[in-house]
């Protein structure tokens, strides 16, 4: 077993979708939460047109494979589908580094993704970048900007 970090693949994913016509937009959220507190990757909605032109959306996740029935159920549970679809997925991960920025507000952590060895990309995280926005009242666009410029 690798270290969740280290740059590999997954192979023992599952990618699972309902189409969703009939399902209030305020459960929207609220299956989205219950999908990732049982162990869901990722979860999105994406707008769809069904039959007779009916607007949906199709949700999607993403989950180990030993998390399957846990998830259909919920879908099952929570959304008005009568059914899931399922099917199995590699996912690949880049190695995962994290470094810390300095701003003139504060410290910020630096996502860095690697690939053979290659730095490839860094990313600001989010969340400390609103807290610091939201601390000292300024524009979360001037805290990107803040880091980015440490970061060429």
């Amino acid at each position: 077993m690798h270290p969740p970090d280290y740059e590999h693949t997954d192979i023992n994913m599952v990618k699972m979708e309902v189409n969703l016509d009939d399902t209030p937009g305020e459960w929207l959220g609220y299956v989205m939460d219950k999908l990732f507190e049982a162990g869901a990757n990722d979860v999105y909605y994406t707008p769809i047109y069904m039959k007779k032109n009916r607007p949906a959306v199709q949700l999607q996740l993403l989950c180990d494979a030993n998390l399957l029935e846990a998830m259909k159920k919920i879908l099952l549970e929570e959304t008005t589908t009568f059914g899931v679809r399922y099917y199995p997925l590699s996912v690949f991960r880049m190695e995962r580094e994290s470094r810390q920025v300095e701003t003139e507000w504060g410290t910020v952590r630096v996502k860095q993704g690697w690939y053979n060895g290659q730095l490839l990309k860094e990313a600001p995280e989010y969340e400390d970048c609103r807290s610091i926005a939201e601390t000292n009242q300024i524009p979360l666009k001037a805290v990107y900007e803040a880091v980015w410029k440490q970061l060429n």
